[in-house]
């Protein structure tokens, strides 16, 4: 009886952190308005095309505080902006792990992280959490895709005995960290098992559990469609490492205000995009909406929100450029 107890405790106070069974909204990210000047001390083969870097303050000096979920946005020395879960111990306060795995038809910026030498400089900001662990959790289902795993290997640490973690891939050689795991992971190959049923691994979880998956759009889709028939108590935590494809877009004019000048926002291409063409140092971050980053001022314009931050106050007269857009022509305080 005493554990019985125990445990509704325990449900209680999780009730009250997650409400099911709607996805968990994702967290705004904290600005920790950290800029920070970096070295790369050491760099490894994690597994084919994955390296890790480990990145220490120059002099020895103590790096910002970070949770399981974190990331931080590195900028390259070509100028190039990308982001990275951290993926080593949360209480090493003196080094970060981020893991690359190189995209040889992506953007290069890929490409550049697996350049760098020990000595290298880079410049981060963060870190950021927007995939936050909860701790409250009576137990939790962790599912990583590939170098998904690089949010989830924290979480999965934490969670300790309350944790199960899926780790799926296309082939162990292709897996980073597997040496990392903690006891009783378990590890699913395309080569060596087939494609995943990604609802099957779901319907695994326990009533009520968190459920926090990582991976590429096709694992994060289903999750998303099929979580909440499969366990109508769970809750859902995902992260995604690219945005969303823009939907039921149109074209319309943007101008600068500062600059005067105007460039015309395609249907397929957010307005964020279409900004960095004439404003190359535009801000941005989360290219998903959440994050407040790119938050910028609108001088005339009916706006379309699609945000997943701004009160409706912040909206009579902001928007998101990574994700809103305009019926007809815009202006923004840029």
């Amino acid at each position: 009886m005493v554990a019985l107890r125990a445990l509704g405790v325990v449900m209680d106070v999780y009730k009250k952190v997650v409400t099911a069974p709607a996805v968990s909204r994702p967290n705004p990210l904290r600005r920790s308005g950290f800029d920070l000047d970096v070295l790369v001390e050491s760099v490894r083969g994690e597994a084919r095309d994955v390296v890790s870097l480990t990145l220490i303050r120059p002099g020895g000096a103590p790096l910002p505080s970070w949770r399981p979920g974190s990331h931080v946005d590195v900028f390259l020395p070509s100028g190039q902006q990308r982001q990275y879960s951290l993926c080593g111990n949360p209480r090493d306060r003196f080094r970060y792990r981020i893991a690359v795995r190189r995209i040889a038809d992506g953007d290069g910026g890929s490409r550049e992280m697996h350049t760098l030498r020990p000595g290298d400089r880079l410049r981060l900001r963060g870190p950021r959490n927007a995939f936050t662990f909860v701790e409250t959790a009576p137990s939790y289902l962790f599912v990583a895709a590939g170098i998904g795993i690089t949010p989830i290997l924290p979480m999965a640490h934490a969670a300790g005995s309350r944790g199960r973690l899926v780790y799926l891939g296309r082939s162990r050689e292709s897996m980073p960290f597997l040496d990392e795991l903690p006891e009783g992971a378990e590890v699913r190959t395309d080569d060596e098992h087939g494609i995943p049923d990604i609802a099957a691994i779901l319907a695994e979880a326990e009533p009520g559990a968190a459920v926090y998956v990582c991976g590429p759009p096709p694992v994060l889709d289903t999750a998303q469609r099929r979580l909440f028939e499969l366990n109508p108590s769970g809750s859902l935590h995902t992260e995604r490492f690219s945005p969303l494809p823009v939907r039921d877009g149109r074209e319309f004019d943007v101008t600068l205000a500062r600059s005067g000048r105007t460039v015309r926002v395609g249907a397929q291409e957010t307005t964020l995009a279409a900004i960095q063409r004439v404003k190359p140092d535009a801000a941005y971050s989360c290219r998903q909406g959440f994050c407040g980053t790119c938050k910028s001022g609108v001088l005339s314009g009916a706006v379309d929100h699609r945000d997943r931050l701004l009160s409706d106050a912040d909206r009579a007269d902001h928007m998101l450029v990574c994700v809103s857009r305009c019926d007809g022509p815009l202006v923004l305080d840029l």
